[in-house]
């Protein structure tokens, strides 16, 4: 099974649009932001273990968002690359 499948296996019927994805990424980026204010504010080191988790929630999501909006994880970071060349006048092979 690759992760697109256990992802839609893993998604519940009712958590399939995209305020499910918008607030799951809002809630998996809070929890990323806490641990880092706790290592910032609180004299704890960042708990890498966790850190790593959340990440993994968020890239759940963002897998579900691709599925729901017909694209992939790869296309999103062509995309995204794109952009940030525009953005930083950076050449195609950089």
């Amino acid at each position: 099974m690759n992760y697109r499948e256990f992802v839609e296996k893993t998604c519940s019927p009712t958590g399939r649009d995209l305020v499910n994805v918008g607030l799951g990424l809002c809630g998996e980026a809070g929890e990323v932001a806490d641990l880092i204010k706790k290592a910032l504010y609180k004299d704890r080191p960042v708990d890498h273990d966790k850190l790593l988790l959340e990440l993994g929630d968020i890239v759940w999501y963002t897998e579900l968002a691709c599925i729901l909006l017909g694209t992939s994880v790869e296309e999103l970071q062509a995309l995204n690359m794109q952009k940030l060349r525009a953005r930083y006048n950076m050449q195609e092979g950089i």
